[in-house]
C-alpha cells in the first residue's frame, strides 16, 4: 500500500483493456480497473506527507497506515476528512465523492470512549515491544522468525549501499570474504542447531519505559466519571520518576494521585496530550530519546518482516527468553481474550452466521468475487485462530463442560460460540469401525469432505466451520455450531441420512436436489438404501452424512466422514476378492480402522485415466467401421478381439500398454471429437438414424472401462458399498456389482499405477522431496495416502537411484509411529511433570545413553499434604490422570519395540532395527533431521542449543530443555475453501501459457496482475503470493532486470521464511534463487552468504545426499571460482560430481558440465594433468549424446586441444630443469581469472535459465512447435533430456514451481 508494498498496481492500467481469455475458465479474465493515485495526509504536529493507494482499498487500510507510520503511529483514535466530511471507514476509495489524485485528506483527533483508550494503550504497550522477537517464539498474534536481512547484514536492496559496496568492489575483488564456516563444507559431520537461528546483536530496541500498567486505583469513582475520567494507568519511567496519569475523553494527562492517596486532579504544569506518547516524551527526555531511536529501527525493517501471517506458524526450537513484567500482557491472558474479541460491538461473534454470510454474498462479476473471497478468507483465518485457542484452553482445562456430569472423555465445550468436542469414542459410536483409532481419524475425514464441499461452493448447501486441533496428545474438533441445534434433540434435528449408521435412515427432496448437484462434481453416485421399516430411501451421499435446517433456514451437512469411497486395499471383506497383482503385494492389509478412504486426487486420475481409455477405444472402432463400411463381416470379429483385449487391459490395468493400437492410430483430440458428437446424438434420442453398429461401438466401449451405464462413458462411486451395517436395494443386481467393481478398480489404480508413476517423478527429478512434508505433499498429488508409505519405502528400497527418497521415507515412518506412540504416551501425564515426560520420552526416542533414569524430584512441590489433594481428585482438570507416573517406567528399549509394531501394524513395514543407533547407520538417517520433524508433528518446541546425541553415559535432554507445546492444527487451505482464488488462478496459468509460447512481456503482466488479485483476497501475506513473486523475480530476470528480479526475489524469500517456516524446503529453493539474482547485481559476499545458508539448511533438513545438494555445491563452487578460491571451489565441485553421478547416471549432461568444470578449476590451479582427465570425460559424454558434430561436443575438444598444449609446454620446461639446462625455470602459470559474465553464463546453465535472444522468425517457427507439440502428446525426451534432434535440453532445474499446486510448469530451456 505504501511505497514498497504498491505491488505493480499502477502496471494494470495500461493494459487494462487487454481480455485474454482463461483458458481453465469460459467466463473472460478481465483485468479489474484499479488505479493508483496520489493524496496528500494532513496531520497534526507533523508536515503534510503524500502516500500511494489504490481504489479498490477501504479507508479503513489508509487508517491502519497511518498507525504504522513513522511519524503518525502515535495516533489511533481520529478520523479522515475530505472537503470537512468524515469519510465511512468501510468504503472504497473508488467511491468516494471528490476523491481524486492530489485531494487533501485531513487527519482529525477523536474524542475517546473507554474502549478507545484501552485501545490506544494496547497500541503504545504493541509499539513498544515491536522490535522484540517473543511473540514470534511463543506462537502468538500470528507473528513468525524471518532471517533474511541478518543472514545479508540488512536489507540488500538499499541503493545507496549497494552501490557504495560496488564502486569498493571493483577495486579488490579479493576483499570479499568468502571462507565457509566448517560446518557447512562438504563430508563434515557435525550438524550445529544454532545457527537456524542467527541472532542479530541488537534484536531488542532500547527499553523506553519501567512499567506501564492499569493503575490500582480504576475503575473511576462516579465524581471523576462526570469529568470525563476513562481509566488510570501507572508508569515508572526510566528516570525512576513514579506517575499516575488519567485517561480522559479529550486525552491523557498527569494526575496528582500516589501510591497511598488518590487525586485525580491535574498535577502542574497540567499537559493534556491527545495521545500517551507525546505525554511520556515530554515527562521523560530518556523516553523520548529511545522511543525515536526504536521508531527509527522500527520502520526501518522490511514491512514484510512486520506484517501478521494469515495463519500462526510455530518455530520448533527458541532461544531462551528473558520473561519480563508485562501488566498489560497479563490483563489479556486472564480478561479480554477468554471468549472475547476485542473490536467487535456485541464481544462474542456469531462464527456460524460470518462464514455461511460471506459464503452467501453475491459472485457476479470481478469486483463482487474479490470483496467475496476476501470476506471469507479473513472470517476463516479468524475462525482459525479462535478455535485453536478455544482447544488449547478446552485441554488446559480453562472452560467449564456444557455436560460435566460424564466421564471427562465425554465432555463437550462452547466456548466463543465455538463447539468443542474430543477424539475419543463415545457411546461405542465407532464400535463397529475400530473404536477409538476410528474416533481419532474421524474428524480428518470429516475435514476432507468439508474441504471438497465448500470447493464445489454450491449455492444453497451449507457445511460448518471445522477445525482439527492435536494439543498435548488430545485430538479436538472444533465446529461453527448451526442456529437451534443445541435447543432440540439429534433425532429432532435430522431430516437426512443416518444417525445410526444405517438402521434408520430418512431423505429429503431439497437435500437430494443440493447433493445430486454436488455429487456429479465430486463423483458421488445416488443410490438405493433399505431402512429399518424395510423401504427403499434413496441418498446422494453416504448414509452418515446428515442434513439438519438450521433455524435460519439453511440446509447444513455435516459428518462428511465418509465423502470419497472406501480404501479396499485397506478392509478385509468377506466374499470380496482382490486382483492377482494386488494380492502379490500383500493386499489387502487389516488396518485398524474401517474408516480408509481413497483421496480426491486419485479419484480425478482415476476417472481420467478411464475417460480416454473409454475415447480411444470407441474412437479407434468407430474409425474402423467408416474405413471398413463395405467389409462389414471382418469388422464385427476385429472389434470382438479388441474387445478382448482391451478387457484384458482394464483388468491388468498396465498404464503402458492400455493405450495399445488405438492410440498409434488416433490422436486424443480428434478421438474426443468423434466420440463426443456420436455420444450426445445416441443420447439426445436420435436413435433411429443412427446405425446400429456406432452404438454397438460405444456400448462396448462402455462394458470395457466399467461405466456404470451401457450407452455412455459414466464413472461414479457409491460410498456405502462396503459399509458395516447398510442394507442395499438390489443385492443380486448387476448394478452393485459394478459399483463394487469400480471401487476396486480404483484401489487397483492406485497400487499399479499411482505409486510406480510417483517413483518415476522421483527418478526424472521432476519432485524432490527434501523432508517428510514434501514428501507426503507429492504423494498426495498423486492421490497416495500416507498409509501406503511403508508400500513405497519397500518399492524406493530396490531403486539405488533413489537411496536419497527412501532415506527419507525411513525417517517418515519413524517419526510418524514415533508421533501415535507419544500421542497416547501424552494423555497419561499430569500437566505438573510435562516437561520431565516429554524430554524422558526424545532420550528414549533419539538419545544413545543406554539407560536414561527418570528426572529425580519431578514435583518440584512434594507437598506433605500429597494425601490430601489425593481425596481433592474431583477438582483437577478431568483430562489429566493425576499422579500417574507410568510414563517413567519406559525405556529406549520399550519405545524402539513400540515403534517397530507400530510400523508394521500401521504401515506394514518391517523395521529391521531395535535402537536408534541401528537405524542411523542403516538407513544414513539423521538424529537432528528426526528431532526437527518429530517436534514439528508433535508441536514440541525444545531449546535452541546444541545437543550431543551420541554421549553414552550422559542425557542429551532434560527438563529445561522442553520450551513449549503448541497446538498442531489442521484447516481447510483456502485455495479450496474460495474453489480456487479463481481470478488469480486464471490470470496465473494464463500468464504461464502465454511465456511457454514466448510471449513473455504478455505472461509478465498476466502474472502481476494475479499478484494483485491475491494481494486484494489474502492481504499481504500467504504462501501463494510467495510464489507469484518467485514467478516474476524468475522473468525480470530473464528478460534483462536483475535489480527488479532481486527485490521481488527478496520479497519472495522473506515471506517464505515467514508464511513456510525458515527451514522449510521451499525457503531454501528461495533462498538459492536470490542468491544467483545477487550474483547478477555484482553483490557477490551477500551471493555466498546466502549459498552458504541454503547448504546448511538443506544439511539440517535431509543432510548432504540429496540432488539438491549438487546444484547448491555447483553454484558455491563457481562463485567462489569467480573470487579466484580455487581449491575451496574444487572443493565444493566434487561433492557436486560424485552427487551428480549418483542421481542422473554417470552418462547425463549434468555430470559432463560437471566434468568441464572441474577441469576448469584444475587448469587454473595448474594441475594441467588431472584437468585432461576431466575434460576427457566431459568430451566422451557429449559425443556419445549429441554426436561429433554439435558444437558442445567442438567446443570440448577445442578445450581439450588447449589443455594438452598447456600441458606439453610445462612438462618440456620441467624435464629442461631435471636436465640442468641453464637458465631454464619454470614459466608463470597463465592464469586468466574468469570474467564475471562468464562465470554468470555458467550459473544460469546450471540453474537451468534460458535467455531469449531470438529472431521474430525463430519465435513463429517456436510457436508453431509449441501448438504442434500441444496438439500431440510430445514425444518424451530421451533419458538425459536430450531431444531426437540433438539438441541439448538443459533439464530445468526450477525445482518450486513443478511442486506446487498453482503452477504449470516455468520456462523450459531447449
Amino acid at each position: 500500500m505504501n511505497g514498497d508494498e504498491d505491488n505493480n498496481q499502477d502496471k494494470s492500467e495500461d493494459e487494462s483493456g487487454t481480455e485474454p481469455k482463461s483458458n481453465t475458465d469460459e467466463q473472460e479474465v478481465v483485468f479489474i480497473q484499479d488505479m493508483g493515485f496520489t493524496v496528500k495526509i494532513v496531520s497534526p504536529g507533523t508536515e503534510a506527507f503524500d502516500i500511494q493507494v489504490s481504489s479498490m482499498e477501504l479507508v479503513q487500510e489508509i487508517h491502519q497506515l497511518l498507525m504504522d507510520r513513522e511519524d503518525t503511529c502515535h495516533r489511533t483514535c481520529f478520523s479522515l476528512q475530505l472537503d470537512n466530511v468524515t469519510l465511512d471507514n468501510f468504503a472504497e476509495l473508488k467511491n468516494i465523492e471528490g476523491l481524486k489524485e492530489g485531494s487533501v485528506i485531513k487527519v482529525v483527533e477523536e474524542l475517546y470512549t473507554m474502549r478507545e483508550a484501552r485501545i490506544h494503550v494496547r497500541h503504545v504497550r504493541d509499539l513498544l515491544k515491536s522490535l522484540d522477537p517473543a511473540d514470534a517464539y511463543n506462537g502468538v498474534d500470528c507473528s513468525s522468525l524471518s532471517f533474511l536481512n541478518v543472514v545479508t547484514q540488512g536489507d540488500i536492496t538499499d541503493t545507496p549501499r549497494s552501490s557504495h559496496i560496488r564502486e569498493k568492489r571493483k577495486i579488490r575483488p579479493e576483499s570479499v570474504d568468502c571462507t565457509p564456516p566448517d560446518f557447512i563444507m562438504p563430508r563434515c559431520k557435525e550438524r550445529p542447531i544454532l545457527p537456524l537461528q542467527p541472532q542479530a546483536k541488537e534484536h531488542k530496541g532500547p527499553q523506553c519505559i519501567k512499567v506501564l500498567t492499569t493503575s490500582g486505583w480504576n475503575p473511576p469513582p462516579g465524581p471523576r466519571k462526570m469529568h470525563g475520567d476513562l481509566m488510570y494507568l501507572y508508569v515508572v519511567t526510566l528516570e525512576d520518576k513514579h506517575y499516575h496519569i488519567t485517561a480522559c475523553t479529550r486525552g491523557f494527562f498527569v494526575n496528582q494521585s500516589a501510591e497511598e492517596e488518590f487525586n485525580a486532579k491535574p498535577a502542574s504544569p497540567s499537559h493534556l496530550c491527545h495521545s500517551l506518547i507525546e505525554l511520556l516524551n515530554q515527562i521523560s527526555p530518556a523516553f523520548k530519546k529511545n522511543f525515536a531511536a526504536l521508531q527509527k529501527k522500527r520502520t526501518s525493517r522490511h514491512p514484510f518482516e512486520r506484517v501478521a501471517t494469515p495463519y500462526q506458524v510455530y518455530a520448533w526450537c527458541a532461544p531462551n527468553i528473558d520473561h519480563t513484567i508485562d501488566a498489560i500482557r497479563a490483563e489479556d491472558t486472564f480478561s479480554s481474550k477468554l471468549g472475547y474479541e476485542e473490536h467487535i460491538p456485541g464481544q462474542t461473534r456469531d462464527w456460524n452466521e460470518e462464514l455461511q454470510t460471506t459464503r452467501e454474498l453475491s459472485r457476479k462479476n470481478l469486483p463482487e468475487r474479490l470483496l467475496r473471497e476476501r470476506a471469507i478468507f479473513k472470517v476463516h483465518s479468524d475462525f482459525v485462530a479462535a478455535a485453536t485457542r478455544g482447544a488449547m484452553a478446552v485441554i488446559d482445562g480453562n472452560v467449564m463442560a456444557i455436560n460435566p456430569g460424564e466421564e471427562a472423555k465425554m465432555q463437550m465445550y462452547i466456548w466463543n460460540n465455538i463447539f468443542f468436542s474430543l477424539g475419543f469414542d463415545v457411546r461405542d459410536h465407532y464400535k463397529e469401525l475400530g473404536g477409538d483409532a476410528a474416533a481419532f481419524v474421524a474428524p480428518k475425514n470429516d475435514l476432507q469432505g468439508v474441504r471438497v464441499y465448500s470447493a464445489v461452493d454450491l449455492p444453497g448447501l451449507y457445511t460448518l466451520g471445522t477445525v482439527v486441533i492435536d494439543y498435548r496428545g488430545y485430538r479436538v474438533t472444533a465446529q461453527s455450531i448451526i442456529p437451534g441445534i443445541l435447543e432440540r434433540e439429534q433425532e429432532q434435528s435430522v431430516v437426512y441420512g443416518s444417525i445410526d449408521f444405517g438402521k434408520t435412515v430418512l431423505t429429503h427432496p431439497k437435500y437430494l436436489d443440493l447433493l445430486n448437484k454436488a455429487g456429479q462434481q465430486l463423483k458421488i453416485l445416488p443410490h438405493q438404501v433399505i431402512n429399518e421399516k424395510d423401504e427403499e430411501i434413496e441418498l446422494c451421499s453416504s448414509v452418515e452424512c446428515k442434513g439438519i435446517i438450521g433455524n435460519d433456514g439453511r440446509h447444513y451437512i455435516l459428518d462428511l466422514l465418509r465423502t470419497f469411497p472406501p480404501d479396499v486395499n485397506f478392509l478385509k471383506l468377506e466374499g470380496e476378492e482382490l486382483s492377482k497383482e494386488v494380492r502379490a503385494l500383500g493386499f489387502p492389509l487389516e488396518h485398524r480402522h474401517k474408516l480408509s478412504c481413497l483421496r480426491q486426487e486419485l479419484i480425478d486420475a482415476f476417472v481420467e485415466n478411464r475417460y480416454m481409455m473409454f475415447i480411444k477405444f470407441a474412437a479407434f472402432h468407430l474409425q474402423q467401421l467408416g474405413a471398413k463400411k463395405q467389409k462389414e463381416r471382418e469388422s464385427r470379429s476385429s472389434q470382438e478381439k479388441e474387445i478382448a483385449k482391451i478387457t484384458e487391459v482394464v483388468k491388468d490395468n498396465k498404464e503402458g500398454e492400455e493405450k495399445g493400437a488405438a492410440e498409434r492410430e488416433i490422436e486424443t483430440e480428434e478421438a474426443k471429437k468423434i466420440v463426443e458428437s456420436i455420444t450426445d446424438s445416441i443420447t439426445s434420442g436420435e436413435k433411429l438414424e443412427m446405425e446400429e453398429s456406432t452404438r454397438e461401438v460405444v456400448k462396448k466401449a462402455a462394458l470395457a472401462v466399467g461405466s456404470l451405464k451401457e450407452t455412455e462413458f459414466d464413472v461414479r462411486f457409491n460410498p456405502d458399498v462396503y459399509s458395516p451395517g447398510v442394507r442395499h436395494a438390489n443385492l443380486e443386481g448387476d448394478g452393485l456389482k459394478k459399483e463394487r467393481q469400480l471401487i476396486k478398480d480404483a484401489a487397483e489404480f492406485l497400487v499399479i499405477t499411482q505409486i510406480p508413476s510417483f517413483i518415476r517423478d522421483c527418478l526424472d527429478h521432476t519432485s524432490a522431496p527434501m523432508d517428510g512434508i514434501t514428501l507426503s505433499e507429492a504423494m498426495h498429488n498423486r492421490g497416495i495416502n500416507i498409509r501406503y508409505l511403508g508400500k513405497i519405502a519397500e518399492m524406493l528400497s530396490k531403486v539405488g537411484q533413489l537411496e536419497y527418497v527412501y532415506s527419507i521415507a525411513v525417517s517418515e515412518l519413524v517419526c510418524r509411529s514415533a508421533k501415535h506412540v507419544f500421542t497416547n504416551y501424552m494423555q497419561s501425564v499430569e500437566l505438573m511433570s510435562l516437561s520431565a515426560a516429554i524430554s524422558h520420552f526424545l532420550n528414549c526416542f533419539l538419545s544413545a545413553c543406554v539407560t536414561p533414569h527418570t528426572p529425580q524430584g519431578l514435583d518440584e512441590l512434594q507437598s506433605k499434604n500429597a494425601k490430601k489433594r489425593n481425596k481433592r481428585k474431583g477438582r483437577v482438570n478431568p483430562l489429566s490422570s493425576p499422579d500417574n507416573l507410568e510414563w517413567t517406567t519406559m525405556t529406549p528399549r520399550s519405545v524402539w519395540n513400540q515403534l517397530k509394531t507400530e510400523m508394521k501394524q500401521y504401515y506394514d513395514w518391517d523395521m529391521p532395527c531395535d535402537s536408534v543407533e541401528q537405524a542411523v547407520e542403516r538407513f544414513s538417517l539423521q538424529k537432528i533431521s528426526l528431532l526437527r520433524s518429530f517436534c514439528m508433528k508433535t508441536g514440541i518446541q525444545i531449546l535452541l542449543r546444541e545437543y550431543s546425541f551420541d554421549t553414552k553415559n550422559r542425557l542429551t535432554f532434560y527438563e529445561e530443555d522442553i520450551v513449549n507445546v503448541f497446538p498442531v492444527v489442521k484447516h481447510i487451505n483456502p485455495r479450496y475453501l474460495l474453489a480456487q482464488a479463481s481470478d488469480a488462478y486464471n490470470f496465473y496459468t494464463t500468464g504461464q501459457t502465454k511465456i511457454q509460447q514466448g510471449y513473455l512481456k504478455e505472461g509478465y503482466e498476466l502474472i502481476s496482475e494475479a499478484l494483485n488479485l491475491l494481494n486484494n483476497v489474502y492481504g499481504a501475506m500467504h504462501p501463494e503470493i510467495a510464489q507469484c513473486l518467485r514467478m516474476l523475480a524468475r522473468l525480470n530476470y530473464i528478460m534483462g532486470d536483475h535489480a527488479e528480479a532481486m527485490s521481488y526475489q527478496q520479497k519472495a524469500v522473506l515471506m517464505s521464511e515467514r508464511v513456510n517456516g525458515i527451514d522449510h524446503p521451499y525457503t531454501i529453493t528461495e533462498y538459492i534463487h536470490l542468491a544467483l539474482y545477487c550474483f547478477a547485481n555484482t553483490q557477490v559476499s551477500i551471493s555466498l552468504k546466502l549459498l552458504y545458508r541454503a547448504r546448511y539448511l538443506t544439511l539440517l533438513v535431509c543432510g548432504e545426499n540429496h540432488p539438491e545438494m549438487a546444484l547448491l555445491d555447483s553454484n558455491i563452487s563457481l562463485i567462489l571460482h569467480a573470487l579466484g578460491e580455487y581449491e575451496l571451489s574444487l572443493r565444493f565441485l566434487e561433492k557436486a560430481l560424485e552427487l551428480n553421478i549418483k542421481y542422473n547416471g554417470p552418462r547425463s549432461l549434468k555430470v559432463a558440465v560437471t566434468y568441464h568444470l572441474v577441469a576448469r578449476t584444475q587448469s587454473c590451479m595448474g594441475d594441467f594433468r588431472s584437468a585432461l582427465q576431466n575434460e576427457k570425460e566431459t568430451y566422451a559424454i557429449y559425443k556419445h549424446l549429441l554426436g561429433d558434430e554439435h558444437e558442445k561436443t567442438r567446443e570440448s575438444s577445442e578445450c581439450l586441444r588447449h589443455l594438452t598444449q598447456q600441458a606439453v609446454v610445462l612438462q618440456k620446461k620441467m624435464n629442461d630443469i631435471c636436465t640442468g639446462k641453464a637458465g631454464a625455470t619454470l614459466p608463470p602459470i597463465q592464469i586468466q581469472t574468469p570474467s564475471m559474465g562468464s562465470v554468470l553464463d555458467m550459473l544460469n546453465v546450471i540453474n537451468g535459465i534460458l535467455f531469449v535472444q531470438i529472431s521474430q522468425q525463430d519465435i513463429e517457427n517456436f510457436k508453431a512447435e509449441v501448438e504442434k507439440r500441444q496438439l500431440k502428446e510430445s514425444t518424451p525426451e530421451s533419458k538425459d533430456g536430450v531431444t531426437k534432434s540433438g539438441n541439448v535440453v538443459v533439464k530445468e532445474l526450477e525445482e518450486g514451481f513443478a511442486d506446487s499446486p498453482m503452477s504449470v510448469s516455468p520456462i523450459e530451456s531447449s
